[in-house]
């Protein structure tokens, strides 16, 4: 029978403390250290020893060697509550069968588990009048208050105010489990017998036991997994070679995580806390260390710091002393210290004997003494190390303590702390003098108490006789510094757990520190001013042949230090620890399924190094889908454009890969503010081109590409682009964006990229990269100008004529909006209408636009029969609409790797595509000014790529596009939508002799030209793209035209006849896209109008782009 009690009230001045570091060592004993404290405090409250402890906030749990459940609770404001219990007896009888009715020898009927002491229901009471009786009794039906079958049990009940819970609810397994580790909040991983790991899915506040278990490969496949520890976000693992793991991509939308790295470092176990700080237990010392540098954005951390701090009851000045007098000793040996030590010795045996305690055996340095007795009784010794046991069953208390010989405890005593042995060297035997031999004293000889023969697991005894042993030692501080240093080297080793604590097990969980916490574990407890009195009390005379002798072996000391540390891991590889860093966010995302609408989610970016080095990363959004939580993710080597979005309410900007080319569907998302978006942007450009080793400025033989909304992108071509017959898919080409405003480029093979902005400004490419919201690392420090654009915002007023009162905004239901856009689909006013993003800003106010196609009348309007239809510029008897436009400026200033060409302004130009392997110096360069001339520029070169001045070249009418190929060959458009030829351009005269006109395709009006080396594209008002025939060198003009393709927007040909277009309305899988890149496939010299197109990146936003 049990019953609960708890307290009225809690005892005032009980404070917790701040946070609380758990930890257990090789003994069992617990001990905890404060955030605020120095010391690892010995929990004194623990009359057992512990195998296991994990700690939260209020309390700790704990497993002890006789595999039960304990709880220590915190003073604090949570009550307390005790169990009481007692034992119901019954005897059977073959009349009544089980009775109350037992022999006189029998124990009591109610009694306590032994059976000795009667304990009836009646006869519990109250400690006192602040505890109060929670319940009442009742059958405790499990077997000592243990489950009997082993697996994975839930603990129901815990909350707040009952800590330890109500009951044991089995959860079933896939395996047999070996360790588990919860998190602080939904996270659960176990480890199985096998090596692998097994991750609780499907937790929640509804359903905190979860659902399933999904299993998780181990990080090496040879190597099975022994242990794992799960934090808020993160998880870390150690495999059975201690190798330590750290797992990526972790959260509680995606349990399971996405893949494995490799730390540096080899544990035994590992912790993690409240803020994923990282707590583990070095299997090479057997230290706790902390991660340092574990932050939110780079959970990983940087390195392992080992905890120094001292134990509750350790001596303040031993590490002191030791460190200073294991210096001093390891320095002054040799004949140095027979001169001081022989005297010391001998009165300190004597003192010793008088006084009953035993003698201690003097030695110059353990390497000397070891090498000194070989001499002398020419067999080897060797040095033993310090013993450190392994936890691998519930004995491992008698398994530390059992098995010692005699003989081996002995040379024990005679070696150094483990830290010194790290650092030690042994000393070659011709260094070492004969007369150290006489001071060396026989362990008989010098009655030196041999470290207790454990037979039990009783550790106050055995710590008794070590305290005894102590008190000995304490009194070696009147001995001069050479005495003391040899001897404190050659019995340290007495004090073995106190001065080198060896610890089986950590805990963090109720440790709340973060990176920014300011600890005083790492300290190291050297007293300056202990090791300066002992640099002052050596009082020795050494001779300039001493000063030599050690010269000679502090040089010799340090070539072995150099063998053991440096040249015995030559062949090893060199260590990279691999870091991770995530960077979380919140955005709005417009989700892939219908009804399509923005939705809050969490957006992260987790940046990984690989085993050589190399950086790649994961994009992960988080979302809700009803009740249940949900993620996508995009590998950053898969992403192919990050593009800003025009978008008058939101500042948003999509992401493609090469499936979501496909589909037409990109990841859009939209951030907060709009630096936000930038810095995303930014982020997420390097993080792009990091994985893909790119950097620097776009090479000479890049393409270069603009969207509708200005921005300037370029991809580095491979050479497989034009392999056939596999060549690179052009969705697969990656896009980054340079900083600038443009709204066309044009480029050639030798780096000289030239560009018109809106406000048909002529700008030239410095050859830097980055600018606008690149900053640092992805901006180039030089050839960064600022650049300003101005453009003109349009929109239409739209009326129809009435009987009564004439032209009025009053339409019909069926008409378009009064005041909109050119379609008339969207409603546009003066006072609605914003500039194209907010890197706009207005520089003007709202005027009538006269510049119109197709003309207007006195007051700028245009009339037509009806809505949308043919607009001319006068009123006939059938017009019963009319519109007219209005324009407002408006002005964007950024910064980029571009450069002024003043002053003529330009609406078109062109590059000859020269060969990579070209020698040409000067560079043809042809533009038509926004008035409709022709003008040849000279001086053009790779190293003055602005040219020196313009050339008129004349026509009988104005020109709005033009270009010249690989061969000199210049074509032009001109605002009527003819084509003409330009005759006899060469290096010598490179503004050619005369033009001829070319006849247009039937019907057609042609609006832009591109030429190649033997090829000539057009691209008519209606978006059909023309391929002229009949090119040869001595007949240049061609003799028709073939018909290629339709909705076509741009045609770009390359100096090898490759052809690229913009194209509108190409169908995926999701929707529509307009300004797709587009490849033409199967250009050979038999085929030069190629055979298919190949879809590349479209933004669903106008595209215009340059080869």
């Amino acid at each position: 029978m049990e019953q609960y009690i708890s307290p009225l009230s809690q005892v005032p001045g009980a404070a917790m403390p701040v946070s609380l570091l758990w930890a257990v060592d090789v003994y069992g004993r617990v001990y905890s250290l404060s955030t605020a404290g120095q010391q690892w405090e010995l929990c004194h409250d623990t009359q057992m020893e512990f195998k296991r402890v994990t700690a939260a906030q209020q309390c700790c749990w704990g497993i002890a060697c006789d595999n039960k459940i304990y709880l220590n609770v915190h003073a604090s404001d949570l009550p307390v509550r005790y169990q009481e219990e007692t034992y119901e007896n019954q005897r059977w009888n073959p009349v009544d069968g089980f009775s109350e009715r037992l022999l006189p020898s029998d124990r009591w009927q109610w009694s306590d588990v032994t059976g000795l002491k009667h304990q009836p229901l009646n006869s519990f009471q109250l400690p006192s009048s602040s505890w109060e009786w929670e319940g009442d009794w009742y059958v405790d039906e499990n077997f000592e208050g243990e489950p009997t079958e082993k697996g994975v049990w839930f603990r129901e009940g815990i909350c707040h105010y009952n800590p330890e819970g109500s009951f044991w609810e089995e959860v079933p397994l896939p395996g047999e489990v070996v360790q588990i580790s919860c998190g602080p909040e939904d996270l659960i991983w176990a480890v199985l017998w096998e090596g692998q790991f097994i991750v609780r899915e499907g937790i929640s506040r509804d359903c905190p036991r979860g659902t399933s278990w999904t299993v998780v490969d181990s990080p090496s496949p040879d190597v099975g997994a022994i242990h794992v520890a799960v934090g808020v976000n993160v998880v870390w693992a150690v495999t059975k070679d201690n190798k330590v793991w750290f797992r990526r991509g972790v959260n509680s939308h995606n349990p399971c995580g996405s893949g494995w790295i490799s730390m540096v470092g080899e544990m035994i176990m590992i912790n993690v806390g409240l803020n994923d700080q990282v707590w583990g237990i070095s299997c090479e010392d057997r230290a706790v260390y902390c991660r340092q540098g574990v932050t939110s954005s780079e959970l990983s951390g940087k390195t392992w710091k080992a905890i120094s701090v001292p134990r509750d009851g350790e001596r303040s000045h031993s590490s002191a002393s030791t460190n200073s007098l294991q210096s001093a000793g390891r320095y002054f040996c040799g004949e140095v210290c027979v001169q001081s030590v022989m005297s010391d010795v001998e009165s300190d045996t004597e003192k010793g004997s008088a006084d009953g305690a035993g003698s201690i055996a003097a030695s110059v340095a353990p390497e000397s003494a070891v090498d000194a007795h070989t001499e002398t009784s020419g067999q080897p010794t060797d040095i033993p190390k310090p013993y450190i046991p392994k936890v691998t069953s519930d004995s491992f208390i008698s398994e530390l303590v059992s098995d010692r010989e005699p003989e081996k405890t002995t040379k024990m005593v005679g070696s150094a702390s483990p830290a010194v042995l790290e650092e030690e060297v042994i000393l070659g035997e011709e260094e070492v003098k004969a007369p150290c031999v006489d001071v060396v004293l026989s362990r008989s000889q010098s009655g030196c108490p041999l470290d207790p023969q454990w037979s039990n697991v009783d550790l106050e005894e055995a710590q008794s006789q070590q305290a005894q042993t102590a008190a000995v030692l304490d009194s070696a501080d009147t001995y001069s510094l050479s005495s003391v240093a040899t001897y404190t080297l050659a019995m340290e080793d007495l004090y073995g757990t106190d001065e080198h604590p060896l610890w089986a097990w950590v805990s963090g969980g109720g440790c709340s520190v973060d990176s920014h916490s300011q600890l005083n574990w790492f300290n190291c407890s050297m007293n300056a001013s202990v090791l300066a009195q002992s640099v002052q009390s050596m009082s020795l005379s050494v001779t300039p042949a001493q000063t030599a002798a050690w010269r000679r072996q502090i040089f010799e000391q340090l070539n072995e230090r150099t063998k053991r540390e440096m040249d015995n891991f030559r062949h090893y590889e060199q260590a990279i620890e691999q870091s991770v860093w995530v960077k979380k966010g919140t955005m709005q995302w417009w989700r892939d399924w219908k009804p399509h609408k923005w939705v809050d989610v969490h957006f992260a970016m987790e940046q990984f190094s690989g085993p050589e080095g190399n950086k790649d990363g994961i994009l992960f959004i988080y979302y809700n889908f009803g009740e249940e939580k949900k993620y996508l993710h995009a590998f950053i080597n898969e992403v192919t454009i990050l593009v800003p979005v025009l978008n008058d309410y939101k500042h948003t900007f999509a992401i493609y890969t090469p499936e979501r080319t496909k589909q037409r569907w990109p990841i859009r998302l939209a951030a907060t503010t709009e630096l936000e978006m930038h810095d995303w942007l930014a982020l997420l450009s390097v993080s792009c081109c990091d994985s893909r080793g790119i950097q620097g400025p776009p090479s000479k033989q890049a393409i270069w590409s603009i969207t509708c909304k200005g921005d300037i992108f370029v991809s580095e071509p491979t050479p497989s682009l034009e392999a056939m017959p596999y060549p690179t898919p052009s969705d697969q080409m990656y896009w980054r964006q340079v900083g600038g405003h443009l709204r066309t480029v044009e480029c050639n093979s030798v780096g000289i990229v030239w560009g018109i902005g809106y406000d048909h400004t002529a700008w030239v490419y410095t050859g830097g990269y980055g600018g606008g919201f690149f900053q640092g690392l992805a901006s180039s420090t030089d050839n960064i100008y600022t650049q300003t654009d101005v453009k003109s915002v349009y929109i239409y007023e739209n009326q129809r004529w009435n009987p009564v009162t004439g032209y009025t905004s009053r339409g019909l239901p069926t008409d378009r909006y009064m005041w909109s856009d050119a379609s008339g689909l969207h409603e546009c006013t003066k006072t609605n209408t914003k500039p194209p993003s907010p890197q706009w800003t207005w520089v003007s106010e709202w005027a009538v636009d006269y510049s119109v196609s197709g003309g207007t009348d006195r007051e700028g309007w245009q009339y037509a029969a009806d809505f949308p239809a043919s607009y001319h510029s006068y009123k006939t008897i059938k017009d019963f609409v009319r519109r007219r436009r209005w324009a407002r400026k408006c002005k964007l200033s950024t910064t980029g790797p571009w450069q002024e060409i003043p002053p003529i302004s330009l609406s078109d130009v062109t590059i000859m595509p020269c060969a990579a392997q070209s020698s040409v110096d000067v560079v043809p360069l042809w533009g038509i000014s926004n008035k409709g001339d022709v003008l040849c520029r000279l001086g053009v070169t790779t190293l003055t790529p602005a040219g020196s001045s313009w050339l008129h070249v004349g026509t009988d009418q104005p020109f709005k596009s033009i270009s010249i190929g690989a061969a000199s060959q210049v074509w032009a458009i001109a605002r009527d939508g003819s084509a003409f030829y330009r005759g006899s351009v060469s290096p010598q005269t490179p503004a050619g002799d005369c033009w001829y006109h070319i006849p247009s395709p039937t019907k057609q009006k042609l609006k832009q030209v591109s030429v190649g080396r033997t090829s000539v594209y057009t691209v008519d008002e209606n978006g059909n793209l023309w391929y002229r025939q009949g090119l040869t060198p001595s007949y240049p003009q061609g003799s028709s035209w073939e018909h290629i393709s339709n909705n076509v927007r741009k045609v770009s040909v390359g100096p090898l006849d490759q052809v690229w277009i913009i194209a509108d309305k190409v169908q995926g899988s999701h929707s529509l896209s307009c300004g797709t890149v587009c490849h033409r496939l199967g250009v050979q010299p038999m085929t030069p109008k190629g055979q298919s197109w190949d879809y590349g990146i479209g933004v669903r936003n106008q595209k215009n782009q340059s080869v």
